[in-house]
């Protein structure tokens, strides 16, 4: 059924219409409707049954979920950015467990700064965790991508988040067809865990694990998101038998057959670098786009597949690895070894900032003339950067450099309450 709704509300509505019996919440912005709209459900038990948990913070989100999976509940949470931070050591737990929590998280930037709108940072820093990221482009993805989230982390007893960008997706008002209760059900079988707590035998999970064995616990869970990169392509496939939809999936391409320039990114900037993609091909350039879904595990096969005719890959990410550059970028020229082609990487959007249709115009013709620097900040204000860095040169104590270049600016900084 088509419905006009907010992205956070369609998500909820998707997740309860998946029967989750444990949701535990504690709210951090952007993906706070998502965590209200279902305490909604709950307490009018449209959504049953089901206990809904308030926590007093994002770790304790955390340990419940991994309670709640480990006695055999489908369980779900959601956060954000300093949030993720915060559950952090128990993210790592839900992993080394394989205990099949699906986690929504509406992408935000990590401070400091304080800041709370959009960019990669927060589930790219967990990247190494274990859990397997899926990345949504638009709102009807994001759902789509939950509903395959249950089914993907419970088939391999390991945990998923499912990645929206935080404001632009979660706060956005689009149209998108929600499934009914039949579809998700016939999709969607009911939870039976690999491992549960059963006091009536009972086991120890989480135990100490010296070095005799540290090694091969660890490596089940890479093997495990090596069967993932078998496993997503076919619930995409049984997916659209039942929906009638193509979504999900590990990769997906637009208009790259013939591209000689391939710009590769994630998320909902995707819509923005298509539309400028399609403004390209009507002057004539052949450039094409690769959207990642699957992060982690990262599809090496088919990134190279999409990539290896190129001559040149533009690698556009809404993320910084300090003292490198890419994070994205990193595992493209990975999957790219010994192909000769230019490769260039570029950061953009950190912090919400805008990433306009004329920004990539210049930058994608950049990269056609070969002319792009391999490291690039997409319209970075250097002035304001080299002046304090000269500052800092001229002046041992020159003060915090963020309140330093917000005056230099002409703004100041925001006080939180």
């Amino acid at each position: 059924m088509l419905k006009q709704i907010e992205g956070s509300r369609a998500v909820a509505e998707a997740i309860a219409l998946c029967r989750p019996e444990v949701i535990c919440a504690y709210p951090i912005s952007p993906q706070t409707h998502i965590v209200e709209a279902l305490g909604e459900m709950v307490k009018s038990e449209k959504l049953a049954p089901c206990e809904f948990i308030n926590v007093e913070s994002e770790f304790a989100a955390m340990s419940v979920a991994i309670g709640a999976s480990a006695t055999g509940a489908r369980a779900y949470t959601a956060t954000a950015s300093q949030g993720l931070l915060f559950m952090v050591e128990a993210v790592y737990n839900a992993s080394g467990l394989g205990l099949p929590i699906v986690m929504t998280v509406a992408n935000r930037a990590i401070g400091a700064p304080i800041n709370i709108w959009n960019d990669h940072s927060d589930s790219l820093s967990q990247r190494d965790s274990g859990w397997m990221q899926l990345f949504a482009e638009t709102n009807q993805e994001a759902l789509d991508l939950h509903i395959q989230a249950f089914k993907l982390a419970e088939e391999l007893s390991l945990p998923v988040m499912v990645c929206m960008d935080g404001f632009i997706l979660t706060h956005a008002y689009e149209q998108v067809d929600m499934p009914t209760q039949q579809q998700v059900d016939a999709y969607l079988q009911p939870y039976e865990p690999r491992q549960v707590l059963d006091p009536r035998e009972p086991v120890s999970i989480g135990a100490m694990v010296g070095p005799e064995a540290f090694m091969e616990v660890r490596y089940l869970a890479h093997a495990k998101q090596m069967q993932a990169l078998e496993r997503i392509p076919q619930l995409a496939a049984e997916f659209k038998q039942i929906f009638g939809r193509d979504t999900g999936g590990l990769v997906h391409t637009y208009r790259a057959e013939d591209a000689e320039t391939i710009v590769v990114a994630m998320g909902s900037v995707l819509g923005t670098i298509k539309d400028t993609v399609d403004e390209m091909r009507d002057d004539g350039h052949k450039i094409g786009v690769l959207g990642i879904t699957s992060f982690r595990p990262f599809p090496l096969a088919q990134v190279r597949a999409a990539l290896q005719n190129a001559k040149r890959v533009v690698v556009l990410e809404k993320s910084l690895a300090v003292g490198i550059g890419g994070i994205l970028s990193t595992d493209v020229r990975m999957a790219l070894s010994g192909l000769q082609l230019h490769g260039y990487t570029v950061v953009a959007g950190l912090g919400g900032r805008a990433i306009t249709r004329k920004s990539l115009h210049k930058l994608f013709r950049e990269a056609q003339q070969d002319t792009l620097q391999q490291l690039t900040f997409l319209d970075l204000d250097w002035d304001v950067v080299n002046k304090q860095l000269a500052r800092e040169r001229a002046v041992r104590r020159s003060g915090p450099a963020a309140e330093n270049m917000l005056r230099d600016i002409g703004t100041v900084a925001s006080k939180i309450a």
